[in-house]
């Protein structure tokens, strides 16, 4: 069976390698067996090739790959909730998804809905519950209110506008260039601005000089300090990713003398401290709203495993238009 490895850190393009490797071991006592389906290619990815992921390094070899969406193909004792033919999210089987097939605990995982199309469900585990945390953990959002959001054309981005529109707040989404303005617009957002010298004024103008609650940062650096600017007094700055890859800049003017607030959120550890019961609510909630088009993620390219470097080159590219994911076959 193939799968994809790295054996050191560095450029996802250099180190990812498609290796053959056994067969999984049958299910045993309470596992199941999942033939893999689909996997994107999340901004996650590159920090674990490069070592990044979280808060310390793993030890090498590592088999890649975070979410992925799968079918049941085998079922072993005890395990009355999964069936043969059943599609279920890999999240609660760890990372290591892009392979063919696996062995996990079925404890946690439970059916997804048929009529859904793979290639989005395979984007469920990860972005969607991103967003709906955000939106519900730090700040009560009521309808009318502002978020402002970095990286506004990533998956994330494009979700939180979505369940915005649907709790009724509005968006105002950063972008790199012009051409992405539209598109944005045309998913819901309420306003996008691209990134540039005069930023703060332009979301001024695009917010109607209304105060921001909430801004969700997915780069860091000193993208922080510019999203901390924007806020208004007692709002709130909620840092989810480092694509900058550097430390997070601010004020402290902002922090001592206008309350802004400073927040991380990291679904890893979300997913670790939540029981079962509620994570399986939200993520039959989101698969809901999935299914009625609430939730719809732009895809921009597939690719069959056995190309994961073509796939990450994809995926490395500044100026995409949505998510690259790879295929398993099956």
């Amino acid at each position: 069976m193939k799968a994809v490895r790295f054996s050191r850190f560095g450029p996802a393009t250099d180190v990812a390698d498609l290796v053959d490797m056994p067969e999984p071991a049958p299910p045993g006592v309470g596992e199941v067996l999942i033939q893999i389906l689909a996997s994107p290619v999340n901004p996650s990815e590159f920090l674990s090739f490069e070592g990044r992921f979280g808060s310390y390094a793993p030890k090498l070899p590592v088999f890649a790959g975070g979410e992925a969406v799968g079918r049941v193909i085998g079922i072993g004792a005890g395990v009355t909730h999964l069936n043969p033919g059943d599609r279920v999210l890999t999240q609660y089987a760890g990372r290591g998804s892009w392979r063919e097939r696996l062995t996990a605990k079925a404890d946690g995982m439970f059916p997804l809905p048929d009529d859904i199309d793979v290639l989005q469900l395979a984007m469920l585990a990860v972005n969607p519950p991103t967003a709906w945390n955000m939106m519900h953990l730090f700040v009560g959002l009521q309808p009318g209110d502002w978020i402002l959001q970095n990286a506004g054309t990533s998956s994330v981005g494009y979700n939180v506008i979505r369940l915005a529109r649907r709790l009724g707040a509005r968006t105002v989404s950063i972008v790199r260039s012009k051409d992405q303005i539209v598109p944005l617009l045309t998913a819901g957002a309420n306003a996008a601005v691209v990134d540039g010298p005069d930023l703060a004024d332009r979301i001024v103008v695009a917010v109607n000089n209304a105060s921001i609650r909430l801004a969700f940062d997915a780069v860091a650096g000193a993208a922080t300090r510019a999203l901390a600017n924007a806020v208004g007094p007692g709002g709130t700055v909620v840092i989810y990713g480092i694509l900058s890859g550097g430390k997070s800049d601010v004020d402290t003017t902002d922090i001592l003398f206008r309350d802004v607030r400073l927040r991380g959120f990291w679904l890893t550890q979300w997913f670790r401290q939540t029981p079962h019961e509620e994570k399986r609510q939200l993520y039959e909630q989101l698969a809901g709203l999935m299914k009625d088009g609430t939730i719809e993620i732009p895809i921009e390219a597939t690719y069959p495993m056995t190309q994961v470097k073509a796939a990450l080159a994809h995926a490395a590219r500044p100026s995409r238009a949505g998510k690259v994911l790879l295929t398993m076959g099956a």
